[in-house]
């Protein structure tokens, strides 16, 4: 799964630089502390055979995808966005792209609901706040924003028939509220 062999061009050029991101830094401790083998180990027995239906993505690839999502509080598509566009993550990942892609967000929310429905995700966030205890290392949070537009029903009613507060709409590719800023 992961190719170490030999650097792409993009890590060629990424070698080069001056300064390495704090993402990439917490990427690489987290590459080198965790005890990959035993977390897949614990994910194995319940992981899709392959028997049945798409060729399975190497459980390793879909740990760390899920990782990278809890680590930086990304939706689905967001993270699936964020290794594309990221070289921290791709490289974490393991990606080449020249032969494989970043696995698309439903195959990620299958996973979490494998995680879920097997309590694995507890699990592994408790093997992660051992090794960080071991470590000394505070976990402290920031946040990127995702503000992914999904389709969903016109109304903005809840079951009570009012209008909720924090509920906006827009139309994707409408540039309506830029019209109305100007015209005021």
């Amino acid at each position: 799964m992961r190719n170490e062999e030999q650097p792409s061009f993009t890590d060629v050029e990424y070698g080069n630089r001056r300064r390495v991101s704090r993402r990439e830094q917490f990427l690489e401790a987290m590459e080198a502390t965790i005890p990959w083998d035993r977390w897949v180990a614990l994910i194995a027995p319940f992981y899709y055979d392959g028997k049945m239906g798409r060729k399975p993505k190497p459980l390793q690839t879909m740990l760390r995808m899920y990782l990278l999502q809890v680590w930086f509080s990304l939706s689905d598509e967001g993270v699936e966005d964020a290794i594309y566009d990221s070289y921290a993550m791709r490289k974490f990942m393991g990606l080449d792209f020249s032969v494989e892609q970043v696995p698309d967000a439903t195959t990620l929310l299958h996973f979490r609901h494998l995680l879920e429905k097997h309590s694995l995700g507890e699990k592994l966030f408790q093997a992660q706040n051992e090794i960080f205890e071991e470590q000394g290392w505070i976990m402290r949070g920031g946040s990127i924003v995702d503000a992914t537009i999904i389709a969903a029903p016109s109304s903005t009613k809840n079951a009570t028939g009012t209008r909720d507060p924090e509920m906006h709409q827009t139309r994707k590719g409408s540039r309506g509220g830029q019209r109305r800023a100007k015209e005021s």
